[in-house]
């Protein structure tokens, strides 16, 4: 079967989608190297057999979560900013939709930082940082429709400190830690 027929199969993009959900779940709870194509499968519903109808290998599903986890952010980022007229407000919205539930960072850590911090100890893998990069530049553009000439110095700023927040949220696994770091980010924020 060619690839531009998996594709166009009505039944691939369900059980694809599903293997993607279920590795992007269970990467984000166990982490790339403890997470087996078994694993997958299993909270897939699929097959292990049938994995490799739609993946090659552990890092083709790997990609295909870094990909849709783009996805995610670009479609967050679009809706942050169908909802707030002011700069300020998309960069506060931001940092409240991946802070996310504190409980959960707690436990996991940022679903974004972790996968990134993961994957780069593994040179040859896939890239995951598009998934910094889009709310970096993203915010970046924010600061500069505020006016900032140093737009780019604190849209990584703001990043870096949301990302700090989760990881001693999570090595903490006090979930008041990003309660309250995110509200000095925000009043950090009003102060620009």
């Amino acid at each position: 079967m060619t690839d531009s027929k998996l594709r166009t199969d009505p039944v691939a993009p369900g059980k694809r989608d599903r293997l993607i959900a279920a590795a992007a779940q269970m990467v984000y709870e166990q982490g790339v190297e403890a997470t087996t194509i078994a694993d997958i499968a299993q909270a897939a519903g699929i097959p292990v057999g049938n994995v490799y109808y739609y993946f090659k290998a552990k890092n083709d599903i790997i990609a295909a979560v870094i990909d849709s986890r783009a996805g995610d952010i670009r479609d967050l980022l679009a809706a942050i900013e169908a909802c707030h007229d002011r700069p300020a407000d998309r960069v506060k919205a931001l940092l409240r939709a991946i802070g996310g539930d504190g409980e959960i960072v707690a436990r996991f850590g940022c679903p974004l930082g972790t996968l990134c911090q993961e994957l780069s100890k593994h040179p040859g893998g896939p890239d995951p940082s598009i998934l910094l990069r889009l709310p970096i530049d993203w915010a970046e553009r924010q600061f500069a429709a505020m006016g900032r000439a140093d737009a780019r110095e604190l849209a990584v700023q703001v990043i870096a400190a949301y990302q700090g927040t989760a990881l001693l949220t999570s090595a903490l696994r006090d979930p008041g830690v990003m309660a309250r770091e995110s509200a000095r980010i925000e009043a950090w924020l009003d102060s620009l």
